[in-house]
């Protein structure tokens, strides 16, 4: 990003005016919600509600997290660039190439809830199943994942700012997390679930605009006949190599076949993501296996979407004078950055879809920011602060801990990602490269839950030599195939399948010989259970004690909870293979195999399941959280208005209003405060 691409378009004070505006308008919304809620739900910002949203979000924001969760900048920019390059595999194969591993994710979660429900983080499960030598393994691979992830995300994010709006590079990587620091201080995990809700639909609206405006109303493109002859001309002009006929309108690709491979073997590392085992975490027991499987079959929504609209109209439109850089192609600078995303949005829309573009990438980057973020504090305040420095700190303390944890890790992803972005070092190189250092960890963090006989000496040693061993790989391939080794030849397709792969299989490898050559563990699972230690936050200012009774509550597993999560298990792995086997045979492989090349019939139910997709995911996630949180919604508005009934019995059966005497002032200066309010939005 050096030598960084600026196209001509919107002003400056439109790129600052939405990173700063926006960011503040989220900030202030979190602050005006946290207030809401303590007066009316009164949920008190304790050690519990700050990391754990006190374990009882339901499936509506569960699917809406883990949607938030992998759309990354990359998700928007990199699969548009695939498209461009390679046509319609591009966007099928990112998207499932990253779908399947939240459908794999889903078993380990639930295992999770049921063998440790009082985790206030996954590395606290390690820490008492392995010790500090595992535990202090599995907070640097993890946070390595989150600090590369962060990197991106604002490097990412300031490209397409720069690029859209001349805005300096350097200042939006700087002004990227401030707003998402303040809310998250503000509201903690929940806090950070509620935006990504907000950020989700927002993304979703202006996916299915895109749809609308490519092929049904836009004077340069419209039809989707008319962007497939665009593209078999495109085809004849510039082919692709490796491409059945060199078309872009055929699944027969090779080098998209190979980065789904990659990015297969990739992302699979996102689920060393802390902060995919802490959305888990705050998940109520029976939503985890619902959120994740509706979440990830919505997720698929947005780069096949997206990619399949912008990605395509980029290709189709590049030789048209509406292409921005007209008469010439992009540079593969411009392609790096994942330049081909914005470039279609303001071909099609002009500055509206600049800006369209702008506030999707900036949706993009704080969820996901703030996911990382939030989950670093806990891992700070839990597993290193709580467990090595002080590990008598109370609630109040480990919430002050993990405000100075939020903002450290700002201000570092920002300085880092600072001294990078001088470099040639992009967005998609980052996605890429991401797994040769941390998928090794992949194997050993699954087995913490999911199998007892993996040994401490495992956990430590496997993830080590599967990263050298990756990297070696990664490395000498580049060397051996393309004669040196620079950012550009380490980010070839065969190198990166390459080293991808190996610290996937290699992590698998290493635990397994570890294992049976020093002997297998027989761990106890109700370990979990009895040797979690539990916050005190009596010393957290608007605590009840019913809500401290409470928080002990949550920490053990009723014997009905544990038989329905043992059945969702097999629930999700079942389920899980079905759907791997439908987006990784089942779809791609007859297409591929034959060689077929789209007909223009073909194409247009192509732009058809693709609407229908679009519609289903944008729909299920707008809609699902508002009818699982309707009592409270309607209780908060009576509430509001002053008309709270005398009784009333939340789904739970649980008395929330208070005495139909009560005046609204005095509900709020109560906030509740004696009655037991365990509904939830």
């Amino acid at each position: 990003m050096a030598d960084s691409v600026q196209l001509a378009g919107l002003s400056q004070g439109v790129g600052y005016g939405i990173l700063v505006g926006v960011g503040a308008f989220f900030a202030i919304s979190m602050w005006g919600i946290s207030v809401l809620l303590a007066r009316f739900h009164n949920e008190v910002q304790g050690s519990e509600m700050f990391m754990t949203a006190k374990r009882s979000v339901k499936t509506g924001l569960v699917a809406s997290a883990v949607v938030s969760s992998w759309t990354l900048a990359a998700t928007l920019l990199t699969s548009t660039a695939w498209t461009y390059e390679f046509g319609v595999s591009g966007a099928y194969y990112y998207g499932a190439g990253a779908t399947v591993q939240i459908f794999v994710f889903a078993a380990a979660a639930i295992e999770l809830k049921r063998r440790a429900p009082g985790a206030h983080t996954f590395l606290e499960v390690a820490k008492i199943r392995y010790g500090a030598l595992g535990h202090i393994s599995f907070i640097i691979f993890s946070t390595i994942y989150a600090l590369i992830n962060c990197i991106g995300i604002l490097l990412g994010g300031a490209a397409v700012f720069h690029a859209l709006t001349g805005m300096n590079t350097i200042a939006g990587i700087w002004i990227l997390p401030i707003g998402v620091t303040v809310y998250t201080l503000l509201g903690g995990i929940k806090a950070t679930i509620l935006t990504d809700y907000v950020h989700t639909i927002i993304i979703y609206i202006m996916i299915l605009l895109g749809l609308f405006v490519t092929y049904a109303t836009s004077s340069v493109l419209g039809s989707p006949d008319k962007v497939y002859d665009l593209l078999r001309e495109a085809a004849k002009s510039a082919p692709v190599a490796g491409n059945a006929g060199g078309e872009y309108l055929t699944m027969r690709s090779q080098t998209g076949a190979l980065l789904g491979l990659v990015f297969y073997c990739a992302i699979f590392a996102t689920t060393i993501d802390v902060q995919l085992f802490q959305k888990a975490i705050t998940a109520s027991p029976e939503a985890t296996l619902p959120g994740y499987m509706i979440g990830g079959l919505s997720w698929f929504a947005i780069p096949f979407c997206l990619a399949t609209t912008f990605g395509l109209a980029a290709r189709a439109l590049e030789s048209s004078p509406a292409w921005p850089t007209y008469p010439n192609p992009m540079s593969a600078a411009e392609i790096a950055q994942g330049l081909p995303f914005p470039y279609a949005a303001k071909a099609l829309m002009g500055d509206g879809g600049a800006v369209l573009v702008c506030l999707m990438v900036f949706m993009a980057c704080t969820s996901g920011f703030s996911a990382d973020v939030v989950s670093i504090s806990a891992v700070w305040t839990y597993d290193i602060y709580g467990s090595y420095i002080e590990k008598n700190a109370t609630g109040a303390k480990l919430v002050r801990i993990s405000h100075i944890g939020v903002i450290i890790w700002g201000v570092c992803m920002a300085a880092i990602a600072t001294g990078i972005s001088r470099t040639d070092i992009g967005v998609n190189y980052l996605i890429t490269i991401i797994g040769v250092f941390t998928s090794c960890a992949v194997f050993p963090i699954y087995s913490t839950v999911l199998w007892k006989g993996q040994n401490k000496i495992a956990v430590v040693v496997a993830p080590t030599l599967g990263a050298l061993t990756a990297a070696a790989s990664w490395l000498g391939s580049t060397y051996a195939l393309e004669g040196s080794v620079t950012i550009a030849t380490t980010s070839g397709v065969y190198p990166l399948v390459v080293g991808n792969a190996v610290s996937l299989v290699s992590g698998c490898v290493y635990s397994l010989l570890c294992t049976f050559i020093f002997g297998r563990d027989d761990f106890d699972w109700s370990r979990f259970q009895t040797e979690m230690k539990v916050i005190d936050d009596s010393d957290v200012k608007g605590l009840t004690r019913e809500q401290l009774d409470e928080q002990l509550n949550m920490e053990h597993m009723t014997p009905e909870m544990d038989k329905k999560l043992k059945k969702a298990k097999w629930y999700a792995v079942c389920i899980a293979a079905f759907l791997c086997a439908a987006f990784v045979l089942l779809w791609p492989l007859p297409m591929y195999g034959s060689h077929y090349i789209f007909s223009k019939p073909f194409f247009r139910g192509w732009v058809v399941v693709t609407f229908i997709w679009a519609f289903l995911a944008a729909g299920i996630i707008t809609l699902l959280p508002l009818w699982e949180g309707r009592e409270t919604l309607v209780l908060f508005a009576k509430f509001c208005l002053g008309k709270t009934p005398k009784h009333h019995t939340s789904t739970e059966g649980v008395v929330v209003a208070a005495d139909s005497e009560a005046s609204s002032s005095d509900l709020g200066e109560k906030g509740l405060g004696h009655h037991k309010v365990t509904t939830e939005v």
